[in-house]
């Protein structure tokens, strides 16, 4: 049984206000089949939720988080460079970029984090070249100082292997969506403690 959309957004805003209130970082807003108009109204709902130092990305479309005043915006390896981006944007706007290789990282220095991937085999990457640990290590001594999260297949198995290549965190979309029957909220914020505790755990081992 699929969601309405009135379900499906209501979903969402407490998935995005649970996270919050755990504390985590950041956000992105990543839905490609919204055109700009209800996209800006889903982003500007959604800003309206997040609280603390949890902030709010758009997904690629730098019109939209502009629009929105969202906290920044989350650019893809084929995206428009940051350094253009900070061009036109307001001081403390958030600019994360995606990675897949190593001499993408040259030319997005002016970013505020990178997102690279896709670290180890997941459902929706299924032809892809994966990092794994080595390759991700390198493109964390290849950022030499920038922050860059993992994204692809990391939960709660995989911390131990992500703290090791010195990476600052992951990204998920799986590790974040509810099973049947579970409270979005207690799921959410139990999941995003958990993930942080281990990660620190790891980290401080390594």
């Amino acid at each position: 049984m699929g969601l309405r959309q009135g379900d499906w957004a209501e979903a969402l805003h407490h998935q995005v206000g649970a996270a919050a209130n755990a504390g985590i970082d950041y956000v992105q807003v990543r839905e490609p089949d919204l055109e700009a108009g209800p996209l800006v109204e889903l982003v500007k709902s959604l800003m309206r939720v997040v609280s603390g130092a949890t902030r709010l990305l758009v997904n690629d479309r730098l019109d939209v988080a502009l629009a929105a005043r969202a906290h920044g915006v989350h650019l893809k390896e084929r995206s428009i460079l940051p350094a253009d981006v900070r061009r036109i944007t307001p001081p403390g706007f958030l600019i994360g970029c995606s990675v897949h290789q190593i001499s993408s990282i040259a030319a997005r220095k002016s970013a505020d984090f990178l997102i690279a991937g896709t670290v180890l085999p997941t459902a929706s990457k299924p032809a892809v070249d994966y990092l794994d640990q080595d390759g991700l290590r390198k493109v964390v001594e290849a950022a030499a100082g920038q922050p860059v999260l993992g994204i692809g297949g990391l939960d709660l198995s995989a911390i131990p292997m992500l703290a090791s290549t010195r990476a600052s965190g992951l990204a998920a979309i799986g590790a974040f969506i509810p099973g049947a029957g579970d409270d979005v909220s207690d799921f959410v914020q139990n999941r995003v403690r958990a993930l942080r505790k281990a990660f620190d755990s790891a980290r401080q081992r390594t």
